[in-house]
């Protein structure tokens, strides 16, 4: 792979160049028009264009894509969207330098992309694998999880090309998210003339946050974080509405129903004071089970290919790799680009590391076919 390195960097860094924050729908439209250009060149043909709600998302079946009734496909996982604003590259440029690759979006995701393209360049674009690119992955894949979840249903295999864990691991477990927002509607007054004739929403959140807060489990790994938070209009107002939002995450199924009950279950504390709880489940957790013998599989292939021996994480952020096992396809992720800092300033790639990373992508896609087949 390492006689492809010159035309990975290009291609990372013409990904790069393309800002795609989520939110934005014609930056993401253009780099979807950008990753189909790009692909149609390693893979011979044009991917299906399948927008939903407005959001772009790319689909190659390769040459009839996965025998899912057989168990036998296998689903290469990416997105092309990415949490960096508009106006990024002037910030944090596009660079390559003593062996680190920098710029917006290089490690969450647009590495591994270009790592799948190229992993399926080499293996002659094999039959029995789909690759599917999604452009609302940062957002919580609202759009695309219908298409994720159908296209994994039956597969042999789904594998993600999300960034490693640290040190180059691949992610062999990941937490369930739920997300959910707290509504208080209470009744404005005047804050200084007749302040009990009003219902504090401002106070009635604050008995939430603690609620809501004391539902973490840390003997079981279980985050219930209450974050973003507004209320009122006015200093000079008992304020009428307020909310905020909450952010759970747990390795069990369990815990997730746990909390969700708990979530939906919350009861005002101040007289006359209306709650509003919405939102719920995000992602399904991502057990270890899911990813093991994948895990041993792919151990084996670098083992075969010289490489140093792989390592496994347990993350607490999602991916779309939860939806995969959630529908029972055994998934490994984390096969992306070694590096560090996604979504931070020092976001980057490690040069050396993305010829090792192809081959290994390869050679497992490769494994999984022939087992398939066999």
């Amino acid at each position: 792979m390492s006689a492809r390195l010159p035309g990975i960097l290009a291609d990372i860094e013409t990904l790069v160049l393309c800002e795609s924050p989520s939110a934005v729908a014609g930056a993401v439209a253009k780099s979807a028009d950008l990753v189909a250009a790009v692909g149609e060149r390693y893979l011979g043909t044009a991917p299906e264009l399948l927008v939903v709600d407005g959001c772009p998302h790319l689909r190659w079946r390769l040459r009839g894509g996965p025998p899912s009734s057989a168990g036998g496909g296998v689903l290469l996982l990416a997105h092309h969207d990415t949490v960096w604003p508009l106006g990024s590259l002037e910030t944090h440029p596009f660079s390559i330098a003593d062996g680190v690759l920098r710029g917006p979006g290089c490690f969450d995701m647009k590495a591994g992309l270009v790592l799948a393209l190229h992993a399926l360049a080499v293996l002659g674009v094999p039959g029995g694998v789909t690759l599917l690119v999604t452009g609302d992955e940062e957002l919580g894949s609202p759009s695309s999880r219908g298409l994720i979840e159908a296209e994994a249903a039956g597969c042999r295999a789904a594998l993600v090309l999300e960034a490693s864990a640290d040190g180059g691991a691949l992610k062999t477990a990941r937490k369930g998210v739920s997300l959910y927002q707290v509504r208080a509607v209470g009744r404005a007054a005047h804050a200084g003339l007749e302040p009990e004739r009003g219902v504090n929403a401002t106070v009635e959140l604050a008995h939430q946050v603690l609620a809501v807060a004391s539902l973490a489990d840390p003997g079981l790994g279980t985050t219930v974080t209450p974050t973003a938070l507004s209320s009122g209009t006015v200093s000079n107002t008992v304020p009428a509405t307020g909310a905020f939002s909450v952010d759970a995450r747990m390795w069990s199924a369990a815990e997730q129903a746990r909390v969700h009950a708990a979530m939906s279950s919350l009861l005002p504390a101040v007289p006359d004071a209306v709650l509003e709880i919405s939102g719920g489940p995000n992602r399904p957790p991502l057990a270890e089970s899911s990813s093991a013998g994948l895990f041993a599989l792919a151990s084996s292939v670098a083992a075969g290919l010289g490489l140093p021996p792989l390592t496994s994480a347990s993350v607490g952020g999602g991916s779309d790799g939860n939806f995969t096992a959630g529908v029972g396809t055994p998934t490994l992720d984390g096969l992306g680009a070694v590096g560090g800092g996604a979504h931070a300033d020092h976001e980057h790639v490690l040069v050396s590391e993305l010829p090792g990373r192809a081959a290994l992508l390869a050679a497992l896609i490769d494994e999984l076919l022939t087992e398939a087949n066999a």
